[in-house]
């Protein structure tokens, strides 16, 4: 009798399985997709590797790519250039140029990929822990998209802070000093 509840028990497993439908290879461009239009200023997207750890924060919501992590940079920096309301602000590890070969094998290829890839945008270098406490107290108020990849380099994981594209830093700046003249004014 117990061979037998085996027997069922096992082939309706691999029934289950067979019958469930594989994972869409782009499913996570597609979460993008659907993602990006909702996100704004001071909500963040992490491409990180494949070690990265599942956050418990509700405001956290973790996707895996099982992709290349370049391949997912280049797709979502596309696709935030393509945005007519965010531009990227770009964190990343300060640990990264000091990762040598012989401890982690690919991370100077790595690191001239991603290099040459960010060439045109400002990349702002903190030690790991201070942008992951960024990311922990932004999760507390706003959205955090994690695109996790196959990268198996530590410390390559990009932050991007989203920012407002319409409104740039200086624009705010100005409109700060307008509204503290007229409040001393008055």
């Amino acid at each position: 009798m117990r061979k037998s509840l085996a027997a069922l028990t096992l082939a309706f497993a691999a029934s289950a399985l067979l019958a469930a439908p594989p994972p869409t290879p782009n499913a996570w461009r597609a979460k993008i997709a659907a993602t990006l239009p909702l996100l704004g200023h001071r909500n963040w997207i992490l491409i990180v590797d494949s070690a990265y750890p599942l956050q418990a924060s509700p405001g956290v919501d973790t996707v895996d790519t099982n992709a290349d992590q370049l391949e997912v940079v280049r797709y979502v920096l596309g696709a935030i250039g393509n945005s007519i309301h965010v531009r990227p602000d770009i964190f990343m590890d300060a640990e990264l140029p000091f990762v040598p070969d012989q401890d982690a094998p690919g991370a100077s290829r790595y690191r001239a990929e991603i290099g040459d890839l960010l060439r045109s945008y400002s990349i702002q270098s903190l030690p790991h822990e201070q942008i992951i406490s960024k990311v922990d107290e932004s999760s507390k108020l706003f959205h955090v998209l994690v695109l996790k990849t196959n990268m198996a380099v530590p410390y390559t994981s990009v932050f991007i802070r989203l920012n407002c594209k319409y409104w740039g830093d200086d624009a705010e700046k100005r409109m700060r000093a307008k509204m503290s003249a007229a409040i001393v004014s008055h």
